[in-house]
């Protein structure tokens, strides 16, 4: 009898570790239009402007690096808890709110309470990248939302321009992300732009970029703190709105906008220098890389099964 029970307990253990996985046709059933709802609606804002692309990527990764892709970063402040949205690598800088509002608005419309705010901004990423030129990918959903947020793991756990080589691979190996991942996700930064607060410090102070790149941004991007500090500049210099592996290929040139982007690359056989070149001369090898990536960062400490919730507003718990 007792036998009987502790191979029960185990069985009970399997299954609920099994319902416990994410799944690429979660919403097969319940929501079957909810994938080419959330494509739809990514495309018609990056028709609109091809920026808040490379924005909904972003959101997915500071969301992702802060207990886990849970859909947190989208919480507004409330009586409970202060969220992530003015933590300083939030605040003014993150974009795509909006959207995805406008997405959970859609998919509410045709299936209440189904489709999580944590799975539509993994969608959103994913389809953003492939609308820009990009790789796809499987997105495995059924993540639920999280209850509350966190303003200080925002602030510490969300890495920083400023970040030398070894505090990268120390951040995403904090997450459970590899360097390899390290280096293919950095590549997002084939697409988009970055306020002159984050790469002021580079241009001017650095000895590891280009002297006529520096020079090049130091026009819309006064020395002084306070002067320009939301005036832009794309990431990548060549192609900032097509997804491709020129980011790479900027590097090598020493023409990295942000201080951690050519920390990727020092050219005397660094850590990740042979990863830069790779990508830089197979763009097919970058995508693959970069969709497993996405998918190792899009798994982290995730909320499934009954946990968290699937909010009716992604602004709020319900």
């Amino acid at each position: 009898m007792t036998s009987f029970k502790l191979q029960w307990c185990f069985l009970c253990v399997l299954i609920g570790a099994t319902s416990a996985q994410l799944s690429s046709t979660f919403y097969s059933s319940s929501c079957p239009n909810a994938l080419s709802t959330i494509q739809s609606a990514v495309q018609s804002a990056i028709n609109n402007e091809a920026r808040m692309g490379a924005s909904l990527v972003r959101l997915h990764f500071h969301d992702c690096f802060v207990n886990g892709c849970d859909g947190s970063i989208l919480l507004d402040d409330n009586s409970t808890f202060t969220g992530e949205k003015t933590a300083t690598p939030n605040n003014n800088s993150i974009r795509g709110y909006d959207v995805i509002d406008t997405i959970k608005t859609q998919v509410e419309n045709m299936c209440p309470g189904i489709v999580s705010c944590a799975d539509i901004v993994a969608v959103a990423a994913r389809d953003s990248v492939v609308a820009l030129g990009g790789p796809s990918w499987t997105v495995q959903l059924g993540r639920r939302d999280a209850l509350t947020a966190s303003l200080s793991l925002a602030n510490s756990n969300i890495p920083r321009p400023s970040l030398n080589i070894s505090d990268l691979i120390t951040s995403f190996s904090d997450q459970g992300l590899s360097t390899k991942d390290l280096v293919a996700l950095s590549g997002a930064h084939t697409i988009g732009q970055a306020r002159c607060t984050s790469f002021r410090a580079h241009i001017y102070n650095d000895n590891d970029i280009n002297s006529t790149f520096a020079t090049s941004l130091q026009g819309n991007c006064p020395s002084s703190v306070g002067s320009g500090d939301d005036n832009l500049a794309p990431l990548d210099k060549t192609s900032s709105t097509t997804f491709d592996n020129a980011y790479y290929t900027n590097l090598l040139t020493s023409e990295g906008l942000l201080h951690s982007d050519q920390q990727l690359f020092n050219g005397n056989g660094g850590t990740t220098d042979s990863q830069v070149q790779s990508y830089s001369s197979d763009s097919s090898t970058f995508f693959t890389d970069f969709s497993n990536a996405m998918l190792n960062m899009g798994n982290l400490n995730v909320l499934t099964g009954t946990t968290g919730e699937v909010r009716i507003n992604c602004r709020k718990t319900n």
